[in-house]
């Protein structure tokens, strides 16, 4: 089983779902350590997930009121492989586990969609591989549990190595105040990655900004439906040291 996504599982970069553990609500500096433990801050608005989904080492997470960073993990994994794991948080429903007032899942004709911002602030390590990156998912179904089959949408703030995404390089666009290399695959689902080509340590945007790009390239609908908004890490060599500092959803 997986959880996060296979989004790069089958190519460079990605990770895997398994069924979320929701945990009790976080207090100021949480630690979990359990391979997919999870905890909720801000009064469930968000979830943190450890999700080590893809190594058998320990990783653990230090949970604050705002974030999370990496304090324990020894990745070393091929950079032409799948990562490690996919330490993140979120707003939104991923594998049974929902944070709570997010409106999700919605449609994404739905007016509300184009009123979803979301923004993060990071801080990297000196040293490992890793990619720093967004995950929204979007289903033809109002899922809350299980798969989602529609898209996968990645924005790389950052990455290190030679790692890349899934699929291949298709376009260069500019969007969200950058500039971003556009790849696209498929794992059983579209998978479209956009990835920053001068790296950043924060973001702030409209989540439709990039869905209406993958919509005006054919990989994704306005009858699907956005399930989740993810943010945190894939590492492939080392992790400790990457953090979230900040992280924000808001819609309407």
């Amino acid at each position: 089983m997986r959880r996060r996504a296979l989004s790069a599982a089958l190519a460079l970069a990605g990770s895997v779902l398994i069924p979320a553990m929701a945990g009790t609500p976080a207090h100021a500096d949480t630690q979990i350590c359990a391979q997919y433990g999870s905890t909720k801050i801000q009064s469930g608005r968000y979830v943190v997930q450890n999700n080590n989904w893809g190594d058998s080492t320990t990783q653990c997470i230090n949970v604050t009121g705002t974030g999370f960073s990496v304090t324990t993990a020894s990745h070393n994994k091929p950079q032409n492989g799948a990562p490690g794991s996919y330490p993140s948080i979120y707003a939104g429903c991923h594998y049974g586990n929902c944070s709570t007032g997010s409106g999700l899942p919605l449609r994404t004709d739905d007016g509300r969609f184009t009123t979803i911002q979301t923004s993060v602030s990071m801080s990297y390590p000196g040293s490992g591989v890793y990619d720093a990156s967004y995950d929204i998912w979007f289903d033809p179904t109002a899922r809350t549990n299980g798969q989602n089959t529609g898209a996968e949408l990645m924005v790389w703030l950052n990455h290190t190595g030679s790692v890349q995404p899934v699929g291949s390089k298709v376009a260069t666009v500019s969007l969200a105040g950058g500039t971003w290399d556009v790849w696209y695959g498929n794992s059983g689902w579209n998978v479209v990655s956009y990835v920053r080509t001068s790296p950043t340590s924060s973001i702030s945007f409209p989540v439709h900004t990039f869905y209406d790009d993958m919509v005006r390239r054919g990989y994704a609908q306005r009858s699907w439906y956005i399930t989740s908004v993810q943010a945190g890490f894939e590492p492939w060599v080392g992790g400790v040291g990457l953090a979230v500092n900040n992280f924000s959803y808001s819609i309407g």
